[in-house]
């Protein structure tokens, strides 16, 4: 298999990860393997890259990527990271990677149903095997807790008039797809111009919704300080300011960790140029005290 995904910032994640020959390292949000495999080739054959996703394709991607190299592969949430060093017998690291975007491999995957620019299921999950979909939220949430959500997650601002519309929708037949539910919030902003797709917003606040990512980073968070060695370094890049928020104040507040950019690092114009979807990345790095 070969991905499509390229790895944003990633001059930038090793120059603040900054792995030498022999160092331990942890992806914990593998994708195609762009990052581990950078890692790897750093860390040499006395090394170790261990790498976590919880989506089987991506880790089928990364798996192609990272052959030959000194990376192991584990299929798990990366707020599980503390489990994943134990069964490995790995008390301690010498830098965490987090890259909370999704890849465009996932993006482009119709019946992954992610994008609103391809007609797929309406299901948006990272792990297939977990029950809820999209479509379960879309059609059994009531119009305050759709409401909620997309005004909450998605920061939309018509989100009342949405969650309303998709009830009425639903009691005519359920919305299964990507291109319904697309076109019925484009119905709500009808005819008005907008400077991004009307659906943006209420896709991002199922995703998150669905596959419940702000609770999975806060745990992440709480749990990965505690695996850096004194001097370990943690790379956290993030795609909107719900994650950005989180990652600041953690930084800022945890006695464990000394933060070490002021402002998040993001892509710059040759970058911004080969890969668009760099732009809304924001890379923080702190230091385990």
């Amino acid at each position: 298999m070969t991905a499509v995904h390229r790895p944003v910032l990633l001059d930038e994640v090793l120059t603040w990860l900054a792995p030498k020959p022999g160092g331990i390292f942890v992806d914990a949000t593998a994708g195609a393997g762009g990052h581990s495999a950078a890692l790897a080739d750093r860390v040499g054959p006395e090394g170790r890259v261990i790498s976590v996703d919880r989506d089987p394709m991506m880790l089928d991607f990364a798996r192609d990527r990272t052959r030959g190299l000194p990376v192991t592969l584990i299929p798990s949430a990366y707020d599980r990271i503390g489990e994943v060093l134990d069964a490995l017998g790995i008390a301690q690291v010498d830098g965490i990677l987090a890259d909370l975007g999704f890849a465009s491999d996932q993006m482009d995957t119709p019946s992954r149903g992610f994008s609103f620019q391809r007609e797929g299921p309406l299901d948006m999950r990272f792990d297939p095997s977990q029950p809820i979909t999209a479509a379960t939220l879309v059609n059994e949430r009531s119009a305050d807790e759709l409401f909620a959500l997309f005004r909450d997650l998605g920061d939309e601002p018509r989100a009342r008039a949405i969650a309303n519309r998709i009830v009425e929708q639903r009691r005519q037949a359920p919305i299964t797809t990507t291109d319904e539910l697309a076109s019925l919030i484009r119905g709500v902003y009808g005819h008005r111009r907008e400077r991004i797709d009307p659906s943006t917003r209420v896709f991002q606040a199922l995703r998150i919704a669905v596959n419940d990512e702000l609770a999975i980073l806060d745990r992440f968070l709480a749990v990965a300080p505690d695996r850096l060695r004194p001097g370990g370094r943690f790379v956290i890049i993030s795609f909107h300011s719900l994650e950005d928020e989180r990652i600041k104040a953690a930084f800022r507040h945890d006695d464990r960790l000394r933060p070490l950019t002021r402002k998040p690092v993001i892509a710059g114009d040759r970058e911004l140029r080969q890969n668009i979807r760099s732009r809304s990345a924001k890379l923080r790095a702190a230091e385990r005290v």
